[in-house]
């Protein structure tokens, strides 16, 4: 019996280690044969902090259900971040999701997470502490966490590009 616990509260301290946040909630409405079905949009992006990341759309007739249905597609869409030393990312890049563009670049320690809405907390909740991004092209808080999701996600490490060549790092440098 106690070991069914233990294993109950170990399932809930994973589950604890998410952190999610919401977005954008929005009241949207469908035109049906009796008139119009209101419900509600959440977008909401779930993180551990820890380099994983995840942005998920939930709709439902109320509120609660929206975030929650969010936080489920969120899991399922997970990005891995390659974070360096110092909290950042390994080089420039740029992601794309519908009209949004998400421009992306290393900072030095200290600088902070210098981004705006949706892209922002998408890198907040990666773990990112220190990097510049732009939001480029559309204001549509979806597409441009996204987009900051396809920029993540084309990340590449030094490691990752020598293993895909099959030749040691050291010869990377030179």
């Amino acid at each position: 019996m106690a070991e069914q616990r233990r294993k109950k509260n170990k399932n809930r301290e994973k589950d604890s280690e998410w952190k999610e946040r919401v977005v954008q909630i929005r009241r949207v409405t469908k035109v049906v044969k009796g008139g119009k079905k209101l419900s509600f949009r959440a977008i909401v992006v779930v993180g551990n902090e820890k380099g994983q990341v995840g942005g998920g759309v939930g709709k439902a007739s109320d509120v609660i259900g929206a975030v929650k249905k969010g936080v489920a597609d969120g899991k399922k869409h997970l990005v891995e971040v390659p974070l360096n030393k110092a909290y950042s990312i390994p080089h420039p890049t740029t992601g794309r999701a519908g009209g949004a563009r998400v421009f992306m670049r290393p900072a030095a320690p200290g600088t902070g997470v210098i981004a705006g809405g949706a892209v922002r907390i998408v890198l907040e909740l990666a773990g990112v502490r220190n990097i510049l991004a732009k939001q480029l092209g559309s204001d549509n808080p979806l597409n441009n966490a996204r987009a900051a999701a396809a920029a993540i996600e084309s990340l590449r490490t030094l490691a990752s590009v020598a293993e895909e060549r099959s030749i040691p790092i050291e010869k990377l440098y030179a």
